[in-house]
């Protein structure tokens, strides 16, 4: 079989034939190697490129200089081992099968790189792919033969043959096979692990080449002899050839590495980008939680106390009027105790956006400063849009709202300050507008008020007297107490005494309790002046059973608050046992709201204290809510009824039937009754005739310290027979001389009389 004038399966001719001897020289030999190694290391590092490669366009760029170096590089392997051919023959290349050879090479290429250019292939694809470039690999090196032209011709050893051209396709099927392998690895051991594979490729390339050379013998036809011919030229080409081929590819390589550094740094950029992104983004987000309240969307206090700064200074440099308004749920609180925090929340939600809806949303400025307070910044113009803002939100509080299966309607109260009039300064105008609206509730809520300078007044003189009242606790001066006699109308005598608190101020007198209880309560302090009132009447009930006075018993007031107190059994418990009186000679009155605000802890504590002996009472019965179910279930043994249902008796009819309902109702419980507030001789003969026990009030006496007690005892023993406390006798004029001093003055009585419902 010839072809291109090569004996493929042609024998030997047996005679008249001058078989030629050839060799090779060693450092062309060498140099194709390292072209071979250097064209593998090129194709390893360009299928790895175009892996790495994410745009269409630089992938194809990349698989064609990819394409360029393999083909470039086995082609020049090539050509140098056939300049390193020596033979006794005068031997030249033709041009056209020299570059037909390389564009087979070139196709051959190509078709590697676009086999590798898939992230990844079936293992049989690999092989059928490998088939081709061996081929095509095998179809070059023969056209490269062709093209070597002298006076012998070229026989060829099939066998040879044939292994030259599997070591092709096993070459192909290395360096694909490799390639997918370095596709994705990084480091230096994956770099060292590349070298190696391309020596080894470089070396199975030469392999396969010159399995081809050996195929061939070259035979001289008859009567022609061999001509030795000078070779030198063939080394100088080959340098040059090898040193074209090498910067071709070292220059692929080194655009490759560059791109790759570059794709490195547009992928860091990228990923700096995006770290930026997500730091604003995360900026954003903190931004939001930091300055945004999580359940409401409203800004919160911190983005309230920014926006309020900013909204200052401008108003200060450029002028103009704000208001500030405070908001603040009324009784929310029971919504959280009876429906729960997550029903107390939705509620919230619907608030808001009333409030929000209510105001001017490129104007105003409304923020929740936590729980159920609520604050609007407005821009004036005059105050009296303050005003109208502020009656459209409570207008819109009174719309009904769905929760939790029920319709309910929320008020607000509202205080306001104004920016320049009420302060300058955010603080100065937040604790105004606090003010304000603490006026607001005081005015029984769902109420709106301005600051006025009084507040400020009042809240300075709170203040001082805040710090004034724990320190008499703290040094035990200052308080005092005063009792007022309770009249047994079976006995007709007086068998106990209220206990009641007073404070001698050094700067503003004798204050009674609605001066300095609330303040008591609103600070902490109601505990300790509770505690100091139980240790101070049991001190003094002993100092009363020692001179005499033995069958007293002392009744002392005890605060809403200590009522939700564990340790309250544990401190009357000491205060007897401190003063060695008898718990029988104590009464703890409590008021009837107070009962009733959590009934299952307040029933559990008021049985521990009635077990250890002390007498319980309810207190000003009839100005609260308590249920008769609930009534009959308390360790009671007195109830009080308030002096509101006496003052107008006998003018009132209504109120003497009430009266006498709950005396009824009381003794049907096995109640006693004890009737404060009384002041005339009318009242006393109509309590008397329908069976009240006691009487308490000013037609007895005053409120008086403990030195004038036992005066005053005496003096009603005396008298309890006669004109004074004698239904047929007229009652005395009050402040008239003989009758006992029991004519009250209108400031002491209305003092004493708000004292009820707190600590004495």
């Amino acid at each position: 079989m010839d072809w291109l004038g090569l004996h493929f399966i042609t024998e030997l001719p047996d005679s008249g034939q001058l078989v030629v001897h050839y060799t090779h020289n060693p450092v062309l030999v060498l140099l194709a190697y390292l072209v071979a190694c250097a064209a593998s290391f090129a194709t390893l590092d360009m299928a790895e490129r175009v892996s790495h490669v994410e745009q269409p366009a630089s992938q194809r760029l990349w698989r064609w200089v990819g394409a360029c170096c393999l083909a470039g590089g086995i082609w020049s392997m090539h050509f140098i081992a056939m300049l390193a051919f020596e033979a006794p023959l005068a031997i030249h290349h033709q041009l056209p099968l020299t570059l037909l050879s390389l564009l087979i090479a070139l196709i051959a290429a190509w078709l590697a790189m676009n086999t590798l250019s898939h992230a990844r292939l079936p293992l049989w694809r690999y092989g059928v792919a490998s088939v081709w470039i061996g081929l095509g690999i095998s179809c070059m090196h023969y056209v490269g033969m062709a093209a070597m032209h002298s006076h012998a011709e070229v026989y060829y050893q099939p066998l040879l043959m044939g292994l030259s051209l599997l070591v092709a396709i096993a070459c192909s099927l290395a360096a694909l096979l490799l390639s997918r392998h370095f596709r994705d690895g990084s480091g230096m051991f994956h770099q060292l692990l590349k070298y190696a594979s391309s020596l080894v490729l470089g070396a199975a390339i030469v392999l396969m080449h010159f399995t081809g050379i050996w195929a061939m013998t070259l035979v001289l036809p008859a009567g022609t002899l061999p001509v030795p011919t000078a070779q030198s030229d063939h080394l100088q080409l080959g340098l040059t050839l090898s040193v074209i081929a090498l910067l071709i590819i070292g220059s692929g390589i080194s655009a490759a590495l560059a791109d790759k550094k570059l794709q490195h740094k547009e992928r860091d950029l990228r990923r700096v980008n995006a770290l930026l992104s997500q730091l604003d983004q995360a900026r954003v987000s903190l931004q939001q939680v930091a300055h945004y309240d999580a359940l409401t969307n409203l800004i919160n206090r911190r983005g309230f106390n920014q926006l309020f700064a900013e909204k200052l200074l401008e108003k200060t440099t450029f002028g103009g009027s704000l208001a500030v308004m405070f908001l603040d749920i009324d009784h929310f609180k029971r919504i959280n105790d009876s429906l729960g925090h997550d029903a107390g929340d939705e509620l919230l939600k619907v608030i808001a956006g009333h409030i929000k809806n209510s105001t001017r949303s490129h104007e105003d400025v409304v923020a929740r400063l936590g729980g159920d307070e609520f604050c609007i910044l407005i821009n004036l113009h005059d105050r009296d849009e303050a005003r109208h803002l502020a009656e459209r939100i409570m207008q819109k509080m009174k719309e009904p709202i769905e929760l939790g299966g029920r319709r309910m309607v929320m008020t607000t109260s509202i205080g306001i300050s104004v920016f320049p009039d009420d302060g300058k300064t955010c603080e100065e105008l937040l604790k105004n507008a606090d003010l304000a609206l603490y006026q607001s509730k005081d005015a029984g809520r769902n109420n709106l008020h301005f600051f006025s300078s009084s507040l400020k007044t009042r809240a300075t003189l709170e203040l001082q007297l805040e710090e004034e009242l724990r320190n008499a606790l703290r040094d035990d001066q200052g308080l005092l107490l005063h009792y007022q006699p309770i009249y047994d109308l079976k006995r007709a005598r007086v068998t106990k005494l209220e206990a009641l608190v007073r404070w001698q101020h050094p700067q503003h007198g004798l204050l009674t309790p609605d001066r300095f209880i609330s303040i008591a309560e609103a600070n902490g302090l109601i505990a300790e002046l509770d505690n100091w009132v139980l240790r101070k009447a049991c001190a003094d009930l002993a100092y009363l059973s020692r001179n005499g006075n033995g069958e007293l018993k002392i009744a002392v007031n005890c605060s809403a608050l200590n009522l939700t107190r564990e340790a309250l059994a544990e401190e009357i418990e000491s205060a007897l046992t401190t003063a060695k009186v008898a718990p029988q000679q104590l009464e703890l009155e409590v008021t009837e709201n107070a009962l009733m605000g959590n009934i299952a802890s307040t029933l559990a504590l008021l049985k521990q204290i009635r077990g250890l002996g002390v007498s319980l009472s309810i207190d000003d019965f009839g100005t609260g809510y308590s249920s008769l179910a609930y009534l009959k279930r308390l360790p009671l043994n007195t109830l009080k009824i308030d002096r509101s249902f006496i003052q107008d008796i006998p003018k009132s009819t209504q109120d003497m039937e009430i009266v006498q309902a709950i005396i009824v109702m009381a003794h049907t419980l096995h109640l006693q009754v004890v009737t404060e507030g009384v002041e005339t001789l009318e009242q006393q003969q109509f309590l008397e005739h329908y069976g009240c026990d006691y009487l308490q009030g000013y037609l007895l006496s005053r409120p008086v310290p403990l030195q004038e007690v036992c005066g005053v005892l005496d003096e009603l023993d005396r008298r309890h027979t006669s004109a004074a406390l004698n239904p047929r006798t007229p009652a005395p004029d009050r402040g008239e001389p003989g009758s006992l001093d029991l004519a009250p003055d209108s400031l002491a009585h209305h003092a004493d009389a708000s004292t009820v419902q707190l600590t004495r």
